[in-house]
């Protein structure tokens, strides 16, 4: 996991678009394991901060790859990340990301009949990407405020990713879905690279995997939320 979280805080700070922590060393011992960084001394984003990730965010965006995936799996939370590339982006984020969350949701206690609801959004899901073929884009992969902060400098930091290429919209749903970035960032990214027509269709599908791994991790609270997202979905690709 510390391997994996080093090696995606160095393709961020490869890219010149963000600052990252650097990255000192990861290690091990018999029975545990490190990850040493660079310290900064963190704030929350104030708005003059905010504005400056949502344009380092996007100019980060702009680094594409060949393929949907990554070059190994990861984590999101403490839940693996299968990042095995594909071409399609529907198919990728059926396959990879909401397929294993509710295989776990089925352990986890979710109803078979929801669990089969999910099932019919992965094989619809295309029905989402008839107008719209993302670009692969280098994402922080679990961008919520609390993996975002400002240096006393006033630079905007970004740590604790978990970074794949996929559609760059996946990283601003997550930053809506449980707030605390100021609106100069959502404002800022905007003008930098207005988001595309049905932003706002796909945003449910793409917090949909994040609900259910904070489900799969901290138990039933997520459930409701969940379903509702599920239902939503549903509705809108039988249309």
């Amino acid at each position: 996991m510390f391997a994996a979280e080093a090696r995606g805080l160095q393709a961020l700070s490869a890219t010149g678009a963000v600052r990252t922590p650097a990255v000192i060393t990861p290690g091990s011992t018999d029975d545990q394991a490190f990850l040493v960084l660079e310290f900064l001394d963190l704030a929350p984003l104030d708005p003059q901060a905010g504005a400056r990730l949502g344009t380092a965010l996007a100019l980060l965006h702009r680094t594409t790859g060949d393929f949907f995936g990554w070059s190994e799996d990861n984590v999101i939370g403490a839940t693996p990340q299968n990042n095995a590339p594909h071409r399609s982006w529907p198919h990728f984020f059926g396959e990879r990301r909401l397929q294993p969350q509710f295989q776990l949701a089925l352990r986890n206690g979710m109803d078979k009949t929801l669990a089969a609801k999910g099932g019919a959004i992965i094989e619809r899901v295309g029905g989402l990407f008839i107008d719209y073929q993302p670009v692969p884009s280098l994402l922080h992969g679990d961008l919520w405020s609390g993996n975002a902060g400002r240096s006393s400098d006033g630079t905007a930091v970004i740590f604790d990713p978990a970074c794949y290429y996929g559609d760059r919209e996946t990283d601003i749903a997550m930053a809506e879905l449980f707030g605390g970035f100021p609106a100069s960032f959502y404002a800022a990214y905007r003008s930098a690279w207005p988001l595309d027509p049905g932003y706002e269709m796909r945003k449910p599908l793409y917090n949909l995997y994040h609900i259910l791994n904070h489900f799969n991790l901290f138990g039933g609270a997520y459930l409701g939320q969940a379903q509702r997202m599920i239902e939503r979905l549903l509705a809108e690709l039988r249309r």
